[in-house]
């Protein structure tokens, strides 16, 4: 499981690993109580968390972003309690992450954000530059496979390559043929010596 497979889905509570997308609806199941279950898509939505920005004073920023300045300056601001007030969960976010566009980004989002990341915590799922390194070590394989067919004309190459020494050698093998020829030709000189010794006897 990994953190490009979650899903928040509207109006259930919590976060959701994508098993499977079907033509009205998805399977997934809860990253709290493990549940499996069917989702409509007439009813509900689906967005993938790494899909979700965030308002900033600046540029728009990632989800994830968010996620990892929490988890980086969790030791020195401990998690707030998403059930906590407003003011509280407002204090622990200027803390973390104080670029919020706080006339855009609501109280009720700060919050889901703290449940969210309680979430992938449990699950063990925040580990967003891990799994870039692992995306793309899933690519190598696949350019492993890419490179087969040239590995492969490489062999068949190697295998032609013999026949071409062979062709080279064709015309080595063929002195004996000429020796032999040489031979033939020695051996018709042979009986014309002894008719030349007659005529001389003669």
């Amino acid at each position: 499981m990994q953190y490009r497979e979650i899903v928040a889905v509207t109006g259930l509570g919590g976060l959701f690993q994508l098993l499977a997308s079907k033509q009205d609806g998805a399977i997934v199941r809860s990253l709290e109580d493990k549940s499996t279950r069917f989702v409509s898509s007439r009813v509900h939505n689906f967005t993938p968390l790494e899909s979700i920005e965030v308002f900033t004073t600046g540029d728009n920023v990632n989800l994830a972003a968010v996620f990892q300045a929490m988890l980086d300056k969790e030791a020195q601001f401990p998690l707030a309690d998403a059930k906590a007030d407003n003011q509280t969960v407002k204090a622990y976010f200027k803390n973390v992450f104080p670029e919020f566009d706080e006339e855009r980004v609501y109280v009720s989002d700060m919050k889901k954000m703290v449940k969210w990341y309680a979430i992938l915590k449990t699950n063990d799922l925040l580990k967003f530059e891990e799994e870039t390194e692992e995306g793309a070590e899933e690519e190598a394989p696949a350019s492993v496979e890419e490179t087969k067919p040239k590995a492969k004309a490489k062999k068949e190459a190697a295998e032609e390559a013999p026949a071409s020494e062979e062709e080279k050698a064709a015309p080595k093998k063929k002195a004996p043929a000429k020796k032999a020829a040489a031979d033939a030709e020695g051996e018709e000189k042979k009986p014309k010596a002894p008719a030349k010794k007659k005529k001389t006897e003669e």
